[in-house]
């Protein structure tokens, strides 16, 4: 084998195994910040289902309240309508 050939080869393994190291250090960074970005996002995530969850338990609790006014409500018409009172009528 010649010099030139040898010089070739070499610097083409040393090319390729440059192009590996890049490309896993590359994946290695990107991998480092999807990561940080995840655990970001889930507690973010975490924190807002936790105020959606007070917020359901609020309108809840509003929902029972307005159940209890409409029945109070119904009972009061029922009270003003109610049978008509008949004239008692002597034999």
């Amino acid at each position: 084998m010649s010099t030139e050939t040898i010089t070739v080869l070499i610097s083409t393994v040393s090319m390729l195994l440059a192009f590996a190291g890049a490309f896993g250090w590359m994946i290695h960074r990107v991998d480092a910040g999807n990561a940080d970005v995840k655990a970001e996002l889930k507690a973010d995530f975490g924190s807002r289902i936790d105020e959606l969850g007070s917020r359901v338990d609020r309108l809840g609790t509003r929902v029972d309240n307005l159940v209890g006014e409409l029945v109070e409500v119904k009972i009061a018409v029922a009270r003003i309508e109610g049978t008509p009172r008949r004239l008692i009528t002597g034999r």
